[in-house]
């Protein structure tokens, strides 16, 4: 309970940020998702037991506030903390591997989501340009940022839920 009273509000201060500072920095026209970036580095931790509630909510949160469908940022963001949760058992030993490669897909899921419900909502949307405009550089940014956030996120854990040591 004590963790969720520390991540919570933490996602909406990085919602926040994301929106009121992050968003004012795009590289071309692609903008840094740490909101992401830290949903998948909490979920690689290895002594959180769960991540859905963060998940669940980092999603709602970022549905509510961006441009895009409120169902786009909670799929993503729900489909990448799985695929990290996974990973995590499979691949335990090269987690900031994982938080790069997660990073990678879960960028490229969030955009291409975005991108095919505004065409099958009617929006004309050239591809090509889409990707090298906002996708590519928002894939940068998010990767630069990956060691970091997942730095910090791993001393948060560390913080939140130490190791329990046998006497």
């Amino acid at each position: 309970m004590r963790v969720r009273l520390v991540t919570i509000p933490l996602l909406a201060l990085l919602v926040v940020f994301e929106s009121a500072v992050l968003s004012r920095m795009p590289l071309l026209h692609g903008t840094a998702d740490v909101v992401l970036l830290f949903i998948i580095a909490w979920s690689l931790q290895e002594r959180v037991q769960t991540a859905w509630p963060e998940n669940l909510a980092g999603g709602m949160m970022m549905g509510f506030i961006s441009a895009y469908n409120v169902l786009i940022p909670l799929l993503a963001y729900l489909a990448v903390g799985a695929l990290a949760r996974y990973a995590r058992r499979r691949v335990w030993q090269l987690t900031i591997v994982m938080m790069f490669a997660l990073t990678f897909i879960g960028t490229l899921l969030l955009h291409s989501l975005a991108a095919a419900t505004r065409i099958v909502g009617g929006t004309p949307l050239p591809l090509g340009e889409a990707f090298r405009v906002v996708t590519l550089p928002a894939l940068v940014l998010n990767l630069l940022l990956a060691a970091p956030v997942y730095a910090l996120v791993r001393d948060l854990a560390d913080w939140l839920l130490p190791e329990e040591v046998e006497i």
